[in-house]
């Protein structure tokens, strides 16, 4: 059987300041490293071994899943375009704060972030959905069993969540939180609302 785990980069310098980075490229903060030690050092505590390691090419992912390997002690990670962040389009850079005021009403609101749906530029949660189920076609097909570990961004790693469970993508943006260095089980033992492995304390949205 193959067990996908999940985790999104530590804090980056746009998510310590409120900006929305998408494929922005900004470096880990000096919490998103302590992030990023935390989760790799509670994958070492817990036994998980990885048999293979992808990560967003960007660098608060790259440098995520860098921490990971070094910790444990193996291969370094493999970029994979494909995991890369949301296009946010002409949202890139801007405030968080500004997203009501520039995309209303095309926002989705749920307890702890408010998403936009369509600005121009931007690709859309079903468009994210279709390259997550590429993405795993691919996966499953170099990977029969085994453990592989995903480092990737918050919109796109709910999308691949919700690929892989084939649920409502609007259900998925209210169902939980995707923190900066948490870690989800993607498996055929986990059902959806169990896939949390570890939880991550927060400093940013």
């Amino acid at each position: 059987m193959l067990k996908i785990y999940l985790a999104r980069h530590g804090q980056d310098k746009d998510n310590a300041n409120g900006i929305l980075n998408g494929l922005r490229d900004e470096p880990l903060s000096e919490k998103g490293i302590e992030q990023a030690n935390e989760v790799a050092n509670k994958i070492k505590d817990t036994g998980i071994h990885f048999d293979h390691v992808y990560t967003s090419p960007l660098q608060r992912a790259y440098k995520t899943a860098e921490i990971i390997t070094d910790t444990l002690d193996i291969k370094k990670p493999e970029p994979l375009a494909d995991l890369i962040e949301r296009d946010f389009g002409i949202m890139t850079g801007k405030l968080q704060n500004t997203i009501k005021d520039v995309c209303s009403p095309d926002i989705f609101q749920t307890d702890t972030i408010c998403y936009f749906l369509n600005p121009d530029g931007a690709e859309t949660f079903p468009q994210l959905i279709e390259r997550a189920n590429k993405l795993l076609d691919i996966l499953k097909t170099k990977h029969k069993a085994g453990n592989i570990l995903l480092v990737t961004h918050g919109d796109f790693g709910k999308m691949i969540y919700t690929a892989y469970y084939n649920l409502d993508w609007k259900e998925v943006l209210s169902m939980f939180h995707f923190g900066n260095s948490e870690l989800l089980e993607l498996s055929e033992e986990s059902a959806p609302k169990e896939t949390h492995v570890f939880k991550i304390q927060q400093h940013n949205s």
